[in-house]
C-alpha cells in the first residue's frame, strides 16, 4: 500500500524548498561577489589615476625646480647675488691659488704567475 502524503517526514517534505532556498542563496551571493569585485575594480581605477596625476605633477615641479637650481648657480647670477647682498667678494687672485697634484697609485706588483685551474694533457693537445 502507498503511504498518504499527510504522513510523510517533515524532511521529505522541505527538501525541495531547502534546495531551491540553497540554490537563491548562492545566486545572491554570486551576485552580490560580482557587483562588490567590479566596485573594487572602479576604486582601483581611480586610485591609479590620481597617483599618474600625482606623479605627473610631481615631474613637472621637478623639471621647474631643476632649471631654477641651474639659473641660480650660473656665474651671472652668483655674481648678480654678490652684489646685492654687498658681500665685497671677488675672484680669487693667482697667488691665492693652490694646485695640488692627486697621487697616481703605484700598480700592484705580480710575484706569482696566474694559476692554471684545468688543462689538457699534452698527449690530448696534438692532433
Amino acid at each position: 500500500m502507498s503511504k498518504n502524503r499527510k504522513h510523510q517526514a517533515a524532511a521529505i517534505r522541505f527538501g525541495p524548498a531547502l534546495k531551491a532556498s540553497f540554490l537563491c542563496l548562492l545566486i545572491a551571493g554570486s551576485a552580490i561577489g560580482y557587483v562588490w569585485q567590479k566596485n573594487e575594480i572602479k576604486h582601483l581605477e581611480r586610485q591609479i589615476t590620481d597617483r599618474e596625476k600625482q606623479r605627473d605633477q610631481l615631474l613637472k615641479d621637478n623639471r621647474v625646480l631643476t632649471d631654477q637650481l641651474a639659473a641660480m648657480r650660473s656665474p651671472v647670477m652668483l655674481d648678480q647675488r654678490v652684489r646685492e647682498l654687498k658681500l665685497g667678494l671677488t675672484p680669487a687672485q693667482p697667488g691665492q691659488k693652490i694646485l695640488l697634484v692627486e697621487p697616481v697609485p703605484a700598480a700592484p706588483e705580480k710575484k706569482t704567475p696566474p694559476q692554471q685551474f684545468a688543462s689538457r694533457p699534452a698527449a690530448e693537445m696534438t692532433p
